[in-house]
């Protein structure tokens, strides 16, 4: 706090001082008892002229003995906020005194006769204005809707007691506000959020139209730049961002007291509210709603959903928040990270929508990780903070796998690895594509790029969606069928829209093993569970070309998924049964380094002799490994030849005849 303010209020505390000290020369002339023998119980003569005659606390020390300053006091920015007229200003002092300066408990307690209490009733506070009860201004002053109580500078306790006898307190917020201290209300301290970087986007015509009790809704989904375009109109208006996070909105709330504790915050401080999203509400907490979008100060929403005219009274000013731009995106990277030469953020994290305070965060935790890995920040460890980001929700309908197998994990024809790493491209640069050259405009399609691997089980597809998720950065999610399907007429819809809207809000790989169990063709209608099927698969082929995000499925058999599926997919790679040489290479790196193998193995032999899959081969290798370690021995080729005849006997064929070598 300033010096001045200080003064100003310590002076203003004094003409209080005078006005009580002359209300208790009045009541000591016409005491009716002095020489009461209960005055024990309240406050004696002497101590009256003890607390009258102790001095006021004063200024300290280093107030004193400066030259007072040019500044902005807090007492009249307080008065100009909140309109207040100088009755207003009386009776704010007047119920703050006891907790400015001591003595005025005393002092209150005697002119109350009741030295329990200790605050000024409005009896009390009539008398020190010098006016009667009866006085319709000052109680005008002290309606719900002045601006005392109104703001939230001024509570009136217990209001079935008799109005007189009501007690008035200020809120401690108020009080430390007018001794200097900035802190944030501990009302808000729960939902308060972090602020955004001002994007300015359309701010500047937005805020034209913003004012107290006309909000602004601002709707973008991930990755878009709509918390910093609202940061960024409150910004144009001249004033601070309080920052409120709805999605952590308590069950039990007062919602009048707590949007009257963020307007008072937000006026104190000079701020508008930021609040959102408005997605997070629950349908009973919609009166929160109505009531920030009434509040007397700038208010901007935010959400990804479109604005409901049933949500609030008043019509707000609405805009709609694009996805950042490359270069929004380049600039928010280098004012959170050390430019590199050899690590360039944007590119790295391409295939990662993140909205600017994302990018802050993973910027963030990029260097924590590097500060336990050395300190540099590299191209991996960039993605990992990016994919910190990413919300649990979608964990809860979907398996996250964090990938681990690369490109030299794959073991498939030329043709199906162009084709994957097609994809890789189509997801690094889609942003660019489809919105910077608008390659797919109208029509409310998204952005999100859909494929289907095709094959007989084992061929590789669930490995190859878990090296393009590798090479993208991101995490694998696994969507498990059982948590889908539901024999209950719209409820599998359902449950594929609560996977798609949190999918909307990961960065990750979406991946709907067996596809044809939900993807699958639309049939003549010839009872009730034909039509409802046929929704069914009509509302997924609908959603799916709306998702913005990297969707793959898996089959093994093609012709079971609906045609119209195969016309919105992106790509489809075919994934063939491995052939001769590729059956040598999956033996030998199933095997792997670590697996002690006995001279009397033959690969060539198993890769001519057995036409398994990949995954086959897989099985068969780990089979042949617990041969070994329970015999504690090295894998020998009876070993395998065994595993084999399992793999063979899983699928209900006819194990071929041993191998024998083959001519190197």
């Amino acid at each position: 706090m300033s010096d001045e303010s200080l003064r100003q209020l310590l002076a203003r505390l004094a003409v209080v001082e005078e006005r009580v000290r002359t209300l208790v020369a009045a009541r000591r002339v016409v005491d009716p008892a002095p020489d009461d023998p209960l005055k024990g119980l309240y406050l004696t003569e002497a101590a009256i002229d003890a607390v009258l005659d102790n001095d006021a606390p004063g200024l300290p020390p280093w107030v004193r003995d400066e030259q007072p300053s040019d500044v902005n006091l807090r007492l009249p920015r307080l008065a100009d906020a909140f309109s207040l007229t100088p009755l207003d200003v009386d009776l704010l002092l007047i119920a703050m005194a006891p907790d400015l300066d001591a003595r005025f408990e005393q002092l209150y307690g005697y002119l109350n006769d009741d030295v329990s209490q200790r605050r000024a009733t409005l009896r009390l506070a009539f008398d020190l204005l010098g006016q009667p009860a009866t006085d319709a201004t000052v109680r005008s002053r002290l309606d719900a809707q002045a601006p005392l109580v109104d703001g939230g500078l001024i509570e009136i306790g217990e209001p079935a007691r008799p109005f007189l006898t009501r007690v008035l307190r200020v809120p401690d917020v108020v009080t430390a506000y007018l001794l200097g201290d900035s802190a944030t209300d501990p009302t808000l301290a729960d939902v308060l959020g972090v602020t955004p970087p001002p994007v300015p986007g359309a701010a500047k015509a937005i805020a034209k139209a913003v004012h107290p009790g006309r909000p602004a809704y601002l709707r973008g989904g991930t990755g878009s730049a709509v918390r910093g375009i609202g940061a960024a109109v409150l910004t144009e208006l001249g004033l601070g961002v309080l920052p409120l996070d709805l999605a952590r909105i308590p069950t039990e709330l007062d919602v009048h007291r707590f949007v009257r504790a963020a307007a008072r915050e937000a006026r104190l401080h000079s701020k508008g509210i930021l609040a959102g999203p408005v997605d997070a509400l629950r349908a009973d907490s919609m009166p929160l709603l109505r009531a920030l979008a009434t509040a007397p100060v700038p208010v901007v929403l935010v959400g990804a959903a479109s604005w409901d005219p049933h949500w609030a009274p008043v019509v707000p000013v609405l805009g709609d928040a694009p996805e950042l731009t490359t270069t929004e995106r380049e600039a928010l990277w280098r004012t959170a990270l050390p430019p590199r030469d050899d690590v360039d953020p944007v590119r790295e994290t391409a295939a990662f929508r993140l909205g600017p305070e994302q990018i802050l965060r993973a910027a963030e935790a990029a260097s924590l990780y590097a500060a336990m890995d050395g300190g540099i920040v590299t191209a991996e460890i960039l993605r990992t903070g990016a994919r910190s980001q990413n919300g649990a929700g979608l964990e809860r309908l979907a398996r996250r796998i964090v990938p681990a197998v690369g490109w030299d994990g794959l073991v498939l024809p030329d043709d199906a690895i162009e084709r994957l790493r097609e994809l890789v491209i189509r997801a690094r640069h889609r942003d660019q594509v489809l919105r910077g050259w608008n390659m797919r405009p109208g029509g409310g399609r998204g952005v999100g790029v859909t494929a289907l691997f095709t094959g007989e089980s084992g061929t590789g597809k669930t490995i190859s969606a878990e090296v393009v998720a590798r090479d993208l950065g991101v995490d694998l999610y696994v969507v498990d069928l059982a948590t889908v399907v539901d024999k209950y007429i719209g409820e599998t819809e359902k449950n594929l829209e609560r996977i798609f809207t949190e999918a909307a809000g990961v960065n990750g790989v979406l991946l709907f093993d067996e596809a044809d169990a939900i993807f699958g063709k639309r049939s003549e209608v010839q009872d009730a569970h034909d039509r409802y099927a046929n929704v069914e698969v009509a509302y997924l082929l609908q959603r799916m070309e709306s998702f913005d995000g990297l969707a793959i499925l898996t089959t093994n058999l093609r012709a079971n998924i609906d045609e119209a599926f195969t016309r919105r997919l992106d790509m489809v790679v075919d994934f063939p049964q491995p052939d001769e040489p590729q059956r040598l290479l999956l033996w030998d790196r199933c095997l792997g380094t670590d697996v002690p193998r006995a001279d009397d193995l033959d690969l060539p032999a198993l890769a001519h002799s057995f036409e398994l899959s990949g995954g086959d081969i897989r099985s068969a290798t780990v089979t042949a490994a617990y041969f070994a370690a329970a015999n504690t021995r090295t894998v020998t080729m009876a070993d395998l030849v065994k595993a084999v005849d399992l793999e063979y006997t899983k699928l209900g064929r006819l194990r071929p005849a041993a191998p024998m070598t083959q001519p190197s």
